[in-house]
Parts: structure tokens; sequence; C-alpha cells
């Protein structure tokens, strides 16, 4: 067992990042600790899939010295699905940033479940 975990260690890592992502996801309240755990969920899938794309003793796609053999490369669609991931994830970090920053605005607090008692107070109030 912990040969195969030593031996594996990038997905082992990958899924600490998950969890630690993930728990921190469900487990606070504040929305910057939220989005911090979100970031950290999508750095463990990023580490997930390209090391599940890397093959060792393979090189990059490029064609050097004539070799055209698919057995010498490695597959570069998982690269091109983490650089794609990497951008929305950047962006939704960015639109969820800006909504914080108006909810903070507007309630002077952070924490969701402050946010919801003052919504309903709010609506209560009209």
């Amino acid at each position: 067992m912990i040969q195969h975990l030593l031996a594996n260690y990038e997905e082992a890592a990958a899924i600490i990042l998950f969890a630690v992502g993930f728990s921190t996801l469900l487990f606070h309240r504040n929305l910057i600790k939220k989005l911090i755990g979100m970031n950290i969920m999508d750095t463990g899938t990023f580490l997930l899939l390209a090391s599940m794309g890397y093959i060792r003793g393979r090189k990059a796609p490029i064609v050097e010295n004539g070799v055209r053999e698919v057995s010498a490369y490695i597959n570069p669609v998982p690269a091109g699905l983490v650089l794609t991931g990497i951008v929305v994830s950047v962006s939704v970090t960015a639109i969820m940033l800006s909504l914080s920053v108006r909810l903070y605005k507007r309630y002077h607090t952070l924490d969701l479940d402050d946010i919801y008692v003052l919504s309903k107070h709010e609506k209560e109030d009209r």
C-alpha cells in the first residue's frame, strides 16, 4: 500500500488538495475562505489531470529528428484541458471576488449566515 502510494505521489497530493479545498468550501461561512477552498479544489483537479496525462519516458508532442511515432510522445489533450481550466478558474475567481465586494458594501459582512439573515430582514421591511 505504501509503495503504491509513493509511486503515485502526484495523484495522492491531488486527492489531498481536493479534499482540503472541499472541506474548506463546506465548513467555512466566510465567502473569501470559500473562494480559497474552491481554488484549492481547482488546483487538485489540475494536478490530477496533468499527472494522468504525463507518461515517463515520452516527450512533448513536438516532432524532433523526424520521429513521428505516436508512442514517442505524450497526449497533449490533458495539458490543453488544464490550461483551459485555469483560464476558467481565474475568470470565476474574479467574478466571485467582485460579487463578494458588492455583498460586503451592501451588508458590511462576508459571513453567509449573516448575509442571509440581513437579506430576509431587508425583504420584510419592504
